[in-house]
């Protein structure tokens, strides 16, 4: 049962991912055909983005009573209808509509699988697990977005995203049929708790916390989103986008392991000062670059752009008490996720106003004010807790 819980977890985020990335994809396509301005496009990101940020709760409450494995697969064919429904819309207002309904459908699969893994696996081994679980995730980034830029070399894109429709109805089929059948149970103290420790949640440290991780999931998505344009303006066919993807996702996979080493030995404002630097070094010099020393850059910084998240989510359980942790990783979540919705339509009206090589800069300089704010969550780690200051927690995201 348990295996059994793991496989299908890891499934569901392998599809969910990678349905989400291959938006980047997608979108010079969907600029070109619809003649849209690059803040539109941004909107479609944001869109996507907060919808699967706002209705990540209230799945999660749904599932409650109608069940993990029954929200996943409605959740996963959700997506797959809204792609189905996207391939024959031509107008922007209808592509938004169907990509925010698709955000709803993707919302359920993150707090609900990492919950049913966490309760089979529950005891020591349940970091080792979780951690197998965020891999799954990076394992969709590269595989999907990969194939979706393969086949639109050889088909229309509206049939590219029927295929994608099919492999998401494959996954929801599976998921019903090999999920355990489970409840996510509540807590009936939970709200009492709720109630009386949110004060001992939102502490200096943990807000310092939230701001470098809203920071550093803005910056992301921003670079992410804009990342494709800045290939095609190499003189590249929209195809090599997604080799130039799957490059920086499987750079992004090694970074969860590499910064995980480095968050270990080297705490937390050390490594964020690496893969930050890194991340807005390699993103200022991606401009002048040529396409092959770019593509050799990509991994690289997919490395440092990663790695910040994974020491970030580490570093929650040692600034909040063990009973309010539970609490503290859903705003952990609600805002990154929330600031990542955000972040893809002011980074399109900058490129609009100034240029993609502007934004790529002040992308760059958004990211190292991450620094200042790791020196004092330093400080405040040493006062809470002086014995973890060189361990601050590992990767487990």
């Amino acid at each position: 049962m348990k295996l059994r819980t793991l496989i299908v977890a890891c499934a569901a985020h392998v599809a969910h991912d990678g349905f989400t990335d291959l938006l980047y994809v997608m979108f010079p396509i969907w600029q070109r055909e619809l003649g849209l301005s690059l803040a539109a496009v941004g909107l479609l990101r944001s869109l996507y983005s907060g919808a699967m940020s706002l209705f990540q709760l209230p799945s999660s409450l749904v599932a409650e009573r109608a069940g993990a494995r029954t929200m996943l697969v409605a959740g996963t064919a959700l997506v797959a209808f809204c792609y189905a429904i996207a391939s024959t819309r031509s107008t922007y207002v209808a592509l938004a509509v169907a990509l925010f309904a698709a955000g709803i459908g993707a919302s359920v699969q993150h707090p609900i699988a990492s919950n049913l893994i966490s309760k089979a696996y529950e005891g020591g081994r349940t970091r080792v697990v979780l951690g197998t679980y965020n891999f799954s995730g990076d394992v969709g980034k590269m595989l999907i977005p990969s194939l979706v830029a393969a086949l639109l070399i050889v088909m229309p894109w509206r049939h590219v995203l029927l295929v994608v429709a099919g492999i998401g109805v494959a996954v929801a089929a599976g998921i019903a049929i090999f999920a355990p059948s489970t409840r996510i149970a509540r807590n009936a103290d939970a709200p009492r708790r709720d109630a009386a420790g949110r004060g001992r949640t939102l502490t200096p440290g943990f807000l310092l916390l939230l701001a470098i991780g809203a920071i550093d999931n803005a910056t992301r998505t921003g670079f992410l989103t804009f990342l494709p344009f800045v290939i095609i303006d190499k003189g590249t066919p929209t195809q090599t986008v997604g080799f130039a993807l799957t490059l920086i996702f499987a750079g992004g996979a090694a970074g969860k392991f590499v910064c995980g080493f480095l968050g270990d030995r080297l705490g937390i404002l050390a490594t964020v000062c690496i893969t930050e630097g890194l991340t807005a070094l390699g993103i200022v010099a991606l401009h002048p670059l040529g396409l092959k020393a770019t593509f050799a850059v990509l991994p690289l910084i997919g490395i440092a752009l990663n790695g910040t998240s994974s020491v970030l989510y580490g570093t929650v359980p040692e600034l909040v008490p063990p009973q309010r942790r539970q609490h503290a990783f859903g705003v952990f979540y609600t805002i990154s996720t929330g600031a990542s919705a955000l972040s893809p339509v002011a980074a399109g009206a900058l490129s609009d106003a100034f240029g993609i090589p502007a934004l790529m800069g002040a992308v760059a300089v958004l990211v190292l004010l991450t620094i200042p704010l790791a020196i004092g969550l330093q400080t405040t780690l040493r006062s809470v807790s002086p014995g973890k200051i060189a361990q601050p927690g590992g990767a487990s995201g």
